[in-house]
């Protein structure tokens, strides 16, 4: 069911405990102050089924790869990732496994002051200190050579990745990794999709970042696409020890 994810323990944190949920789809891992595993996986239950309870009254919220309007009051969750659709013009869906990860991070941030969860490639991340992760990108001369550097931050950010040349996410694009940057996991993960979507070759990066650009909230841009890569933003490149 899941990618191979050896790239996990290229962003464990010093002083950090990790640990792995995994519910049906949704495969955590997760890095805290001490294991909160119980604590984590009841949250994913609880988001999952928010999830699953809607789109049995709402099937368009699953299959829609164009934003769908918010029918009634729900929960916090769907409201969020109905907004991050409507911002980068995706479905909702696009934003899902972003918000699981923020969602669930927000929650345990009452039991440690820092936490990373990670689901899949989108991560969302509350550090005392600058994190460099390793960025995955299938067949390109960058992937696990070149990683992605954000310096202290106070408040809690996303860092999500799509692709279009793996995982089950689906684009319509042909890169082997687009990573955006966001205060908001759910933002970084719809807007990952949308910027993706966008690029066929790397002849197509430039444009591409301009319509990251202009999303409000997105704050960096990572695109790779064979040995192509543009970058935009407030985050750096790092070379990897092999």
């Amino acid at each position: 069911m899941f990618e191979n994810r050896t790239y996990r323990h290229l962003h464990q944190k010093k002083g950090l405990i990790s640990f792995n949920v995994t519910v049906k789809e949704t495969n955590l891992n997760i890095q805290a102050e001490t294991d909160l595993t119980d604590m984590a996986l009841k949250h994913v239950l609880d988001y999952r089924n928010q999830i699953e309870t809607y789109i049995q009254f709402h099937p368009e919220f699953a299959t829609s790869l164009v934003p769908v309007k918010n029918l009634f009051p729900v929960p916090a969750i769907i409201t969020d990732m109905l907004e991050a659709g409507r911002m980068a013009q995706v479905g909702p869906m696009a934003a899902v496994a972003g918000a699981v990860a923020q969602f669930c991070g927000t929650a345990m941030l009452s039991y440690t002051r820092e936490v990373i969860v990670e689901n899949g490639g989108d991560i969302f991340v509350k550090s005392d200190s600058e994190t460099v992760f390793s960025i995955y990108a299938k067949n390109s001369p960058f992937s696990m050579t070149t990683g992605i550097r954000i310096e202290k931050r106070d408040k809690p950010y996303g860092l999500c990745t799509s692709s279009g040349t793996f995982g089950h996410s689906k684009s319509f694009g042909k890169t082997d990794a687009t990573t955006i940057l966001s205060d908001s996991c759910s933002l970084a993960d719809a807007v990952a999709t949308m910027v993706g979507n966008r690029v066929q070759t790397g002849r197509d990066i430039k444009d591409a970042i301009e319509a990251g650009k202009s999303v409000p909230g997105v704050q960096g841009i990572v695109i790779i696409i064979g040995e192509n890569i543009g970058l935009w933003g407030d985050l750096k490149l790092v070379r990897l020890s092999p």
